[in-house]
């Protein structure tokens, strides 16, 4: 089965889109709507979607690293950012803050970016393995 040429070319066009929203997603939680967790569910969708109109090993391939790869490291940064505040005598998942060159910097951040990581990492490890004991769920997108 071949790929139409519109879905290529939206997902070309959509995923760094999907991407750039995430990020802002990411940034944006912990003060307002959004944080970690939607944003790496909007990251690995769009993963998916690039895996639907080019296949799973294009997608694995744009991915440049394993999902158990993303997974280990965003739950090693979530647990750290949970316990930096027992170093210093506080409370489990306590918020720490810095200054550093006008820019207020605090763990919230950080654990944010590992429940990001983890979630994207969880995502795509589902979605890939859907795939594979199911390959007609992607159908072969070759052209030939």
């Amino acid at each position: 089965m071949r790929h139409s040429v519109i879905l290529r070319t939206a997902a070309r066009l959509l995923v760094p889109l999907m991407l750039l929203f995430s990020v802002f997603l990411l940034l944006r939680g912990h003060n307002e709507t959004g944080g970690g967790f939607i944003g790496g569910l909007v990251a690995g969708i769009s993963f998916a979607l690039y895996a639907i109109a080019y296949g799973t090993a294009a997608s694995r391939a744009a991915l440049r690293t394993t999902p158990q790869q993303l997974m280990a490291v965003g739950l090693g940064i979530a647990v750290v950012s949970a316990l930096l505040p027992l170093l210093g005598g506080g409370a489990l998942l306590e918020g720490l803050w810095v200054q550093w060159q006008g820019i207020k910097l605090g763990s919230p951040v950080l654990f944010d970016v590992g429940v990001y990581l983890l979630v994207i990492g969880v995502t795509l490890v589902v979605i890939y393995e859907l795939e594979e004991h199911n390959p007609r769920l992607f159908p072969d997108v070759s052209l030939g």
